[in-house]
């Protein structure tokens, strides 16, 4: 029987009795209809699964006794930083969670001209927030301890100013090479892949983007939607250096 995963935000350790907050107790007692008795493993973000046994279940709070601690290794060798441009709908949160589950270590969203979302500094944080709840989900699902970092919501020109990597990827279905060109060459630090909205980036951006040394690649003759985009370019590149 496969044990349950929830991440929590608290301090964790072997010996502890964590009384879990309203959200993760009422996903274990009313969602899984989990029992006293029954495993369920938590984690926190510090690389490790927590294995332990509910202890009690009040109205709305779950006790979980924590027995072992054991740490997980199932990180991609590969820090991939990804800069979204922020898509409409549930598209954001497609690719970030599947951006997880690929092994992406890092998100940005993107503000860019051919943006469609339009939001108050306020409602930002809202969506930022929700984002993190997208990408702590995920993680619960496919295993990875180690929380990715969400990044605030920046404009793409300030973005290209502050990144430092040392390896630039942007998506652009006119290039003229793919990641196929550069397959012998093993980034041997973090890889930042840029990736526009619906619509792409604008003629503007793309020469923004080569005025400041990113790479311009392709992924096939076929235009793919943002949502498709990124992990495919992930998932190429997962399997020319990382553990695919």
């Amino acid at each position: 029987m496969r044990v349950s995963r929830i991440y929590t935000a608290d301090a964790l350790a072997v010996g502890k009795l964590l009384k879990l907050d309203r959200e993760a107790s009422n996903h274990l007692s009313r969602v899984l209809r989990l029992k006293v008795g029954n495993p369920v493993i938590l984690f926190n973000g510090d690389g490790a699964d927590y294995h332990g046994v509910i202890e009690a279940i009040d109205r709305n709070q779950v006790s979980v006794h924590l027995k072992d601690h054991k740490p997980v290794d199932v990180e991609s060798p590969l820090y991939i930083h990804l800069y979204q441009g922020v898509s409409r709908g549930d598209k954001m949160d497609l690719t970030l969670q599947k951006g997880v589950e690929l092994g992406i270590k890092e998100f940005t969203p993107l503000l860019t001209e051919r943006c469609g979302v339009k939001l108050e500094p306020k409602r930002w944080e809202r969506k930022v927030q929700h984002w993190e709840k997208v990408i702590q989900s995920a993680c619960e699902q496919c295993g990875r301890s180690a929380l990715p970092k969400l990044n605030p919501v920046i404009d793409l020109s300030i973005a290209l100013e502050q990144a430092n990597s040392s390896h630039h990827f942007f998506l652009h279905p006119e290039a003229n090479d793919s990641f196929r060109s550069y397959s012998e060459s093993k980034p041997s630090g973090a890889i930042t892949l840029w990736v526009g909205p619906e619509g792409g980036f604008s003629d503007i951006e793309v020469e923004q983007a080569l005025t400041n040394s990113i790479t311009p690649v392709q992924l096939g003759p076929r235009v793919l939607r943002t949502e498709t985009a990124a992990l495919a370019a992930v998932s190429v590149m997962n399997t020319l250096w990382g553990d695919f």
